[in-house]
């Protein structure tokens, strides 16, 4: 009887050792220029210069970097969720050079209109916080088809640049 009893023990401990194993889940394509990011919008000339900073008052927004339904490594979409421009589009992605581009105008998702980003890049620890601490940087110029601003102004695209979101109290805007 001692055996038997002592069987089970082994038994409904090995059960219990091999049900607290995890699955390692993977990331996605994108993961590495993939995040929220807290960012500025400055109006900018062909030559990249700010002509007018922060030209319609929005200040510190969020906005996202994030990877499509398709999980490949050249697709990224790339949204300011409606806090400046209200533009969601998929853009070419490059995740070995942390760079990525519309390659001309793109249809956005938000609404009728077409969105070019270009230039982006993601630049790992080269911003720092308003705590102080390092994050990773990311800056990308936009330009909209519907956008009478530019012309108006003598601009020519946005700037929009910032670093990863922390999550930490003290870097929140």
């Amino acid at each position: 009887m001692k055996k038997a009893i002592y069987l089970v023990m082994v038994a409904c401990i090995g059960v219990l050792f091999a049900s607290c194993e995890k699955d390692e889940i993977g990331g996605t394509a994108t993961e590495a220029l993939a995040g929220e990011w807290e960012l500025t919008v400055d109006a900018v000339d062909d030559a990249g210069n700010v002509v007018m900073t922060d030209p319609f008052g929005v200040g510190v927004m969020l906005g996202l970097t994030y990877n499509t339904t398709d999980n490949v490594a050249d697709k990224l979409y790339v949204s300011d969720l409606g806090n400046f421009w209200d533009y969601t589009v998929v853009v070419n992605a490059d995740c070995n050079n942390l760079t990525f581009s519309s390659n001309g105008a793109v249809p956005n998702e938000a609404y009728d209109c077409m969105v070019n980003i270009e230039g982006g890049r993601m630049l790992p620890g080269a911003a720092t916080t308003p705590s102080g601490m390092p994050a990773d940087s990311l800056v990308y110029y936009v330009s909209f088809d519907d956008d009478d601003y530019p012309a108006a102004y003598g601009y020519s695209k946005y700037k929009v640049s910032g670093y990863r979101r922390t999550g930490f109290a003290a870097d929140e805007p």
